[in-house]
């Protein structure tokens, strides 16, 4: 019998939270809530979980500062925001901080769950490629690119740097493809497994934010390149 899956929902509307609970709980799942995110810091740092649902804007701790107090503290557990904001600035500021996908409120239950379970699926998927790690290349080299599957390292020049698991498994996909062009909807369903009308944006901000990292002028990328009309693709390994 499989292990229960654990979400932790912090969200301070008591009738949402609530709500959240009742039809988490219903589709099978193990969850714990709290209202703040002081107290669902305190909470995912004494039992770890499969998966975080965080409203924005709550007291003591909102959202944001909460899924960057724990992206910096090396939590990879997937982060999946909740907002009655609707702005584009507050979707991609929630994805900079290290969110894996975004909801508006209102949003259907539907939705809801089928997020969930993608987030979910994610998570199951990277861990069967750690177990099945022994068949993949010890790494994957493009210039001075170097990533390590096995360990989740990526190293520039030999000088190791960070990256969020959303980040690793999207520039691994591209590494493991090098010269091949993926369109917006292609990524999403790859590396987030799931498709959705409209969120192809948060490809576009996680490629931004691999860029960030990679190139020396990120406005004049050299690693991973627009292909205008069809999507990405990362450079050929130089020979």
């Amino acid at each position: 019998m499989m292990d229960m899956k654990r979400i932790l929902v912090a969200e301070d509307q008591t009738d949402i939270r609530d709500l959240l609970v009742l039809n988490l709980r219903n589709a099978g799942y193990e969850v714990t809530d709290v209202a703040n995110g002081l107290a669902a810091l305190a909470s995912e740092t004494a039992r770890s979980n499969d998966l975080l649902v965080l409203d924005l804007m709550m007291p003591g701790m909102d959202g944001l500062d909460l899924c960057k107090t724990l992206r910096a503290r090396g939590c990879s557990t997937p982060i999946l925001m909740l907002t009655a904001k609707s702005t584009e600035l507050d979707r991609v500021l929630g994805l900079e901080l290290g969110a894996d996908d975004y909801l508006t409120k209102p949003f259907s239950l539907a939705e809801l769950l089928a997020r969930v379970k993608a987030l979910l699926r994610r998570s199951e998927l990277l861990q069967a490629s750690q177990i099945n790690a022994q068949t993949q290349a010890s790494s994957l080299r493009n210039g001075d690119l170097e990533i390590l599957p096995v360990k989740r390292l990526v190293q520039v020049q030999g000088k190791s740097m960070d990256f969020t698991a959303l980040e690793f498994d999207l520039l691994l996909h591209f590494a493991q493809h090098p010269g091949h062009v993926f369109s917006r909807a292609q990524l999403l369903n790859a590396v987030w497994g799931y498709t959705h009308d409209g969120y192809e944006h948060t490809v576009t901000t996680h490629i931004n934010r691999l860029r960030a990292k990679l190139e020396t002028d990120p406005l004049k990328p050299e690693l991973i390149l627009t292909v205008r009309g069809a999507g990405y693709k990362m450079r050929e390994a130089p020979r």
